[in-house]
């Protein structure tokens, strides 16, 4: 599913230079479920930012689902993004004036998909992550981990080859932090292929490898051969382990702030060339937010820090 060979990925800026990964080599197979791990500035959302097309290597190769992605052009990688891509990111990144069945129908816009069976396939999704009675409400009148889920079920609606997902739990309570792992396990026991950017180990240890970064190479990939299982005193069945969130004052809020939402990726590009709006993201990646950010070596830096 995902081969990556010497990859390496340099930031430039004026004189200076930043190795953000150098000779990292990766194999993922069919329906893994890996965990990527390091400190800040280790390069794991570099890596992922690379496996997601949201950027290009300087060196080496990366191969998704039998295809070379490392020469590709702006509109290839958006193709590719739509096609074989699903993003699950912190911050949400859910368009906030309209509901949510609208949100998880973005993609499949872009794709082209006729309205009907859009409406069809949001709804299928949307039931699939627990949030079928929730589906018309807005962001803003939905928990974290409500919003989260409405993301992971835009992540699904066109069936992509892999889930990459962001720190996913990183902004919600411990409870919906379990809710989301419960979804993803369900989604793996399904077939699915899930990579996960993590800075906590309990969270990584839900899956079933980990893959350990420092200063921009892999230093360690472990196999986990007993994965916690998320919400495991709960009913079986991914519609009551991801039954209604808890609506907590530490939960509840709108989608992240645009802010926020403007450090995600380095290098976004859109078919309409290598800047363009978090909207035009959408269409490309299957995902939304608000704020336009340049592309470029400047703006891919920033990546460098997490």
């Amino acid at each position: 599913m995902i081969r990556v060979t010497n990859l390496c990925k340099v930031y430039r800026t004026g004189a200076h230079q930043v190795t953000a990964l150098a000779d990292v080599n990766i194999n993922v197979g069919p329906g893994e479920f890996v965990a990527i791990m390091g400190p800040s500035g280790s390069g794991k959302s570099t890596l992922l930012n690379l496996l997601g097309c949201l950027d290009i290597p300087t060196a080496g190769s990366y191969h998704l689902d039998g295809m070379e992605i490392s020469g590709a052009g702006n509109a290839a990688l958006a193709k590719i993004r739509n096609q074989k891509i699903g993003f699950v990111f912190q911050t949400f990144n859910l368009l906030p004036r309209i509901s949510a069945v609208r949100n998880v129908e973005l993609p499949m816009i872009y794709a082209g998909v006729a309205p009907r069976e859009r409406a069809r396939r949001a709804e299928e999704a949307l039931a699939r992550v627990g949030l079928a009675e929730r589906m018309h409400h807005k962001p803003s009148e939905l928990s974290g981990g409500q919003v989260q889920r409405v993301a992971i079920a835009r992540a699904l609606v066109n069936n992509p080859a892999i889930i990459l997902a962001d720190e996913p739990t990183g902004n919600l309570d411990t409870r919906s932090g379990e809710e989301i792992m419960a979804i993803f396990q369900e989604l793996n026991r399904s077939g699915a292929t899930i990579v996960i950017v993590t800075h906590e180990r309990d969270i990584a240890l839900h899956t079933s490898r980990i893959l350990q970064f420092r200063d921009g190479r892999l230093l360690d990939d472990e196999p986990v051969a007993d994965p916690l299982r998320a919400l495991v005193n709960e009913a079986p069945g991914l519609a009551e382990q991801a039954g209604p969130a808890s609506n907590s004052a530490a939960e509840a809020g709108p989608a992240g702030s645009s802010v926020e939402q403007s450090r995600l990726a380095g290098s976004i590009t859109a078919e309409a060339g290598p800047a363009g709006s978090r909207a035009e993201q959408a269409g490309s990646s299957g995902n939304s937010a608000a704020e336009a950010e340049p592309a470029g070596d400047n703006a891919a830096g920033r990546g460098v820090a997490r």
